[in-house]
Protein backbone atom coordinates (compact mmCIF):
# COMPACT_ATOMS: atom_id res chain seq x y z
CA UNK A 1 0.00 0.00 0.00
CA UNK A 2 2.84 2.39 0.86
CA UNK A 3 4.53 1.75 -2.47
CA UNK A 4 1.24 2.37 -4.25
CA UNK A 5 0.76 5.69 -2.43
CA UNK A 6 4.30 6.78 -3.24
CA UNK A 7 3.79 5.87 -6.89
CA UNK A 8 0.77 8.15 -7.03
CA UNK A 9 2.66 10.97 -5.30
CA UNK A 10 5.50 10.56 -7.80
CA UNK A 11 3.19 11.70 -10.60
CA UNK A 12 3.65 15.19 -9.12
CA UNK A 13 6.86 16.94 -8.07
CA UNK A 14 8.65 15.28 -5.18
CA UNK A 15 10.22 17.76 -2.73
CA UNK A 16 13.99 17.82 -2.76
CA UNK A 17 14.48 18.70 0.92
CA UNK A 18 12.24 18.17 3.95
CA UNK A 19 13.16 19.63 7.34
CA UNK A 20 11.74 18.36 10.63
CA UNK A 21 11.32 20.11 13.98
CA UNK A 22 10.79 17.13 16.27
CA UNK A 23 8.53 18.71 18.87
CA UNK A 24 6.66 16.86 21.61
CA UNK A 25 8.96 14.16 23.01
CA UNK A 26 8.57 15.35 26.61
CA UNK A 27 4.81 15.80 26.28
CA UNK A 28 4.58 12.30 24.82
CA UNK A 29 6.36 10.90 27.88
CA UNK A 30 4.01 12.81 30.19
CA UNK A 31 0.95 11.74 28.19
CA UNK A 32 1.92 8.07 28.55
CA UNK A 33 3.15 8.33 32.17
CA UNK A 34 6.75 7.57 31.22
CA UNK A 35 8.37 10.08 33.58
CA UNK A 36 10.15 7.28 35.45
CA UNK A 37 12.56 7.23 32.51
CA UNK A 38 13.75 10.77 31.71
CA UNK A 39 14.81 9.72 28.21
CA UNK A 40 11.68 7.70 27.34
CA UNK A 41 10.14 10.41 25.19
CA UNK A 42 13.39 10.98 23.32
CA UNK A 43 13.80 7.25 22.71
CA UNK A 44 10.28 7.09 21.27
CA UNK A 45 11.15 10.14 19.17
CA UNK A 46 14.17 8.37 17.71
CA UNK A 47 11.97 5.47 16.56
CA UNK A 48 9.67 7.98 14.84
CA UNK A 49 12.68 9.56 13.14
CA UNK A 50 13.78 6.15 11.85
CA UNK A 51 10.37 5.64 10.27
CA UNK A 52 10.37 9.10 8.68
CA UNK A 53 13.82 8.56 7.17
CA UNK A 54 12.64 5.26 5.73
CA UNK A 55 9.58 6.87 4.15
CA UNK A 56 11.59 9.79 2.77
CA UNK A 57 14.11 7.44 1.20
CA UNK A 58 11.40 5.31 -0.40
CA UNK A 59 9.67 8.43 -1.75
CA UNK A 60 12.89 9.62 -3.36
CA UNK A 61 13.56 12.68 -1.20
CA UNK A 62 17.24 13.54 -1.54
CA UNK A 63 17.79 15.67 1.55
CA UNK A 64 16.42 15.56 5.11
CA UNK A 65 17.38 17.88 7.95
CA UNK A 66 16.36 17.49 11.58
CA UNK A 67 16.47 19.86 14.53
CA UNK A 68 18.04 17.44 16.98
CA UNK A 69 19.14 19.82 19.74
CA UNK A 70 18.90 23.58 20.00
CA UNK A 71 21.45 25.75 21.79
CA UNK A 72 18.50 26.89 23.91
CA UNK A 73 17.89 23.28 24.99
CA UNK A 74 21.03 23.47 27.14
CA UNK A 75 18.88 25.54 29.54
CA UNK A 76 16.72 22.52 30.39
CA UNK A 77 17.14 20.46 33.56
CA UNK A 78 20.75 19.18 33.76
CA UNK A 79 19.72 15.56 34.12
CA UNK A 80 17.51 15.74 31.02
CA UNK A 81 20.30 17.40 29.00
CA UNK A 82 22.68 14.66 30.13
CA UNK A 83 20.22 11.92 29.12
CA UNK A 84 19.82 13.50 25.69
CA UNK A 85 23.59 13.82 25.25
CA UNK A 86 24.11 10.18 26.26
CA UNK A 87 21.35 9.07 23.89
CA UNK A 88 22.83 11.20 21.12
CA UNK A 89 26.27 9.65 21.58
CA UNK A 90 24.76 6.17 21.53
CA UNK A 91 22.80 6.84 18.33
CA UNK A 92 25.72 8.54 16.58
CA UNK A 93 27.90 5.53 17.29
CA UNK A 94 25.06 3.34 16.03
CA UNK A 95 25.19 5.10 12.65
CA UNK A 96 28.47 3.35 11.93
CA UNK A 97 26.99 -0.14 12.27
CA UNK A 98 26.25 -2.05 9.08
CA UNK A 99 22.61 -2.63 10.02
CA UNK A 100 21.90 1.04 10.75
CA UNK A 101 19.33 2.85 8.63
CA UNK A 102 22.04 5.25 7.44
CA UNK A 103 24.11 2.42 6.01
CA UNK A 104 21.04 0.59 4.70
CA UNK A 105 19.89 3.56 2.64
CA UNK A 106 23.33 4.92 1.79
CA UNK A 107 22.76 8.24 3.56
CA UNK A 108 25.54 10.78 3.85
CA UNK A 109 25.48 12.32 7.32
CA UNK A 110 26.30 15.95 8.11
CA UNK A 111 26.35 17.37 11.64
CA UNK A 112 25.69 21.09 11.65
CA UNK A 113 25.78 23.62 14.47
CA UNK A 114 28.16 25.07 17.00
CA UNK A 115 29.98 21.83 17.69
CA UNK A 116 32.29 23.49 20.23
CA UNK A 117 29.38 23.45 22.69
CA UNK A 118 29.27 19.64 22.67
CA UNK A 119 31.45 17.26 24.63
CA UNK A 120 34.56 15.85 23.01
CA UNK A 121 33.18 12.26 22.76
CA UNK A 122 30.16 13.52 20.80
CA UNK A 123 32.31 15.70 18.54
CA UNK A 124 34.65 12.79 17.81
CA UNK A 125 31.75 10.40 17.15
CA UNK A 126 30.09 12.95 14.84
CA UNK A 127 33.31 13.44 12.89
CA UNK A 128 33.74 9.66 12.50
CA UNK A 129 30.16 9.32 11.24
CA UNK A 130 30.67 12.08 8.67
CA UNK A 131 33.92 10.54 7.42
CA UNK A 132 32.44 7.02 7.33
CA UNK A 133 29.46 8.13 5.22
CA UNK A 134 31.28 10.65 3.01
CA UNK A 135 30.98 8.46 -0.09
CA UNK A 136 27.32 7.56 0.37
CA UNK A 137 24.99 8.88 -2.32
CA UNK A 138 21.54 7.64 -1.30
CA UNK A 139 20.39 10.66 0.72
CA UNK A 140 21.81 13.65 2.57
CA UNK A 141 20.93 13.71 6.27
CA UNK A 142 21.65 16.95 8.14
CA UNK A 143 21.58 16.62 11.92
CA UNK A 144 21.44 20.06 13.51
CA UNK A 145 22.85 19.91 17.04
CA UNK A 146 23.85 22.83 19.27
CA UNK A 147 22.18 24.85 16.55
CA UNK A 148 20.12 28.01 16.28
CA UNK A 149 19.63 30.06 13.16
CA UNK A 150 20.79 33.27 14.83
CA UNK A 151 24.05 31.57 15.83
CA UNK A 152 24.40 30.29 12.26
CA UNK A 153 23.94 33.79 10.81
CA UNK A 154 26.39 35.37 13.27
CA UNK A 155 28.91 32.61 12.49
CA UNK A 156 28.51 33.19 8.72
CA UNK A 157 29.00 36.95 9.06
CA UNK A 158 32.08 36.50 11.25
CA UNK A 159 33.62 34.04 8.79
CA UNK A 160 32.82 36.35 5.87
CA UNK A 161 34.45 39.29 7.64
CA UNK A 162 37.54 37.25 8.50
CA UNK A 163 37.92 36.07 4.91
CA UNK A 164 37.47 39.59 3.54
CA UNK A 165 40.01 40.95 6.00
CA UNK A 166 42.60 38.37 4.96
CA UNK A 167 41.94 39.24 1.32
CA UNK A 168 42.32 42.97 2.03
CA UNK A 169 45.60 42.42 3.85
CA UNK A 170 47.00 40.38 0.96
CA UNK A 171 45.79 42.90 -1.63
CA UNK A 172 47.21 45.83 0.35
CA UNK A 173 50.60 44.18 0.35
CA UNK A 174 50.40 43.65 -3.40
CA UNK A 175 49.33 47.26 -4.05
CA UNK A 176 52.09 48.65 -1.85
CA UNK A 177 54.67 46.53 -3.65
CA UNK A 178 53.49 47.55 -7.14
CA UNK A 179 52.75 51.20 -6.32
CA UNK A 180 49.29 50.56 -7.82
CA UNK A 181 46.59 53.22 -7.86
CA UNK A 182 43.28 53.99 -9.57
CA UNK A 183 41.43 50.95 -10.87
CA UNK A 184 43.23 48.51 -8.58
CA UNK A 185 42.23 50.53 -5.51
CA UNK A 186 38.65 50.57 -6.75
CA UNK A 187 38.78 46.80 -7.24
CA UNK A 188 40.12 46.44 -3.71
CA UNK A 189 37.14 48.35 -2.34
CA UNK A 190 34.80 46.13 -4.33
CA UNK A 191 36.46 43.00 -2.98
CA UNK A 192 35.99 44.28 0.57
CA UNK A 193 32.20 44.38 0.26
CA UNK A 194 30.46 41.41 1.84
CA UNK A 195 27.86 40.03 -0.57
CA UNK A 196 24.94 37.68 -0.07
CA UNK A 197 26.84 34.75 -1.57
CA UNK A 198 29.69 35.29 0.91
CA UNK A 199 27.34 34.88 3.87
CA UNK A 200 25.47 31.92 2.38
CA UNK A 201 28.76 30.15 1.66
CA UNK A 202 29.62 30.18 5.36
CA UNK A 203 26.23 29.08 6.68
CA UNK A 204 26.22 25.81 8.61
CA UNK A 205 23.59 24.63 6.11
CA UNK A 206 25.39 26.14 3.14
CA UNK A 207 25.89 22.82 1.35
CA UNK A 208 22.20 21.89 1.58
CA UNK A 209 19.44 23.06 -0.76
CA UNK A 210 16.80 25.23 0.91
CA UNK A 211 13.94 23.17 2.41
CA UNK A 212 10.82 22.69 0.31
CA UNK A 213 8.78 21.60 3.33
CA UNK A 214 9.28 22.18 7.03
CA UNK A 215 7.25 19.87 9.28
CA UNK A 216 6.83 20.76 12.95
CA UNK A 217 4.76 18.45 15.11
CA UNK A 218 2.59 19.26 18.17
CA UNK A 219 0.53 21.78 16.22
CA UNK A 220 3.06 24.54 16.88
CA UNK A 221 3.45 27.10 14.10
CA UNK A 222 6.81 28.49 15.22
CA UNK A 223 10.21 27.96 13.62
CA UNK A 224 11.97 28.17 17.01
CA UNK A 225 15.13 29.62 15.49
CA UNK A 226 15.55 26.80 12.96
CA UNK A 227 16.71 27.60 9.41
CA UNK A 228 15.21 31.09 9.46
CA UNK A 229 17.46 32.11 6.56
CA UNK A 230 16.60 29.09 4.40
CA UNK A 231 12.80 28.81 4.83
CA UNK A 232 11.62 32.04 3.18
CA UNK A 233 9.82 30.16 0.39
CA UNK A 234 9.18 26.93 2.25
CA UNK A 235 5.84 25.23 2.92
CA UNK A 236 5.15 24.97 6.66
CA UNK A 237 3.11 22.02 7.92
CA UNK A 238 2.15 21.66 11.59
CA UNK A 239 0.22 18.45 12.38
CA UNK A 240 -1.27 18.31 15.88
CA UNK A 241 0.37 14.98 16.76
CA UNK A 242 3.38 14.82 19.05
CA UNK A 243 6.63 13.87 17.33
CA UNK A 244 6.69 10.19 18.46
CA UNK A 245 3.15 9.87 17.04
CA UNK A 246 3.98 11.12 13.54
CA UNK A 247 3.17 8.66 10.79
CA UNK A 248 3.04 8.05 7.06
CA UNK A 249 -0.25 9.93 6.63
CA UNK A 250 1.35 13.14 7.90
CA UNK A 251 4.21 12.92 5.42
CA UNK A 252 1.78 12.21 2.57
CA UNK A 253 -0.35 15.21 3.58
CA UNK A 254 2.71 17.47 3.64
CA UNK A 255 3.83 16.35 0.18
CA UNK A 256 0.33 16.79 -1.26
CA UNK A 257 0.18 20.32 0.19
CA UNK A 258 3.58 21.06 -1.32
CA UNK A 259 2.48 19.85 -4.74
CA UNK A 260 -0.67 21.96 -4.51
CA UNK A 261 1.23 25.14 -3.62
CA UNK A 262 4.43 24.49 -5.58
CA UNK A 263 3.68 26.81 -8.50
CA UNK A 264 3.00 29.71 -6.13
CA UNK A 265 6.20 29.06 -4.12
CA UNK A 266 8.27 28.82 -7.30
CA UNK A 267 6.77 32.07 -8.55
CA UNK A 268 7.74 33.87 -5.32
CA UNK A 269 11.29 32.49 -5.57
CA UNK A 270 11.67 33.80 -9.13
CA UNK A 271 10.35 37.22 -8.10
CA UNK A 272 12.98 37.36 -5.35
Amino acid sequence: MRKFIFRILSVGTIPNHIAFIMDGNRRYAKKHNLWADDAAGHKAGFLALTSMLKYCYELGIKCVSIYAFSIDNFKRRPNEVQYVMDLMLEKIQGLLKEESIVQKYGARVYFRGNMTLLTEPIRVAAEKAMVATANNTGMMLFICVAYTSTDEIVHAIQESCNNKWVGIQEANGSIAWNQAIGDEEYQLEEKAIIKLRDIEKHMYMGVAPDPDILIRTSGECRLSNFQLWQTTYCLLYSPAVLWPEIGLRHLVRAVLDFQRHRSYLEKKKKQA
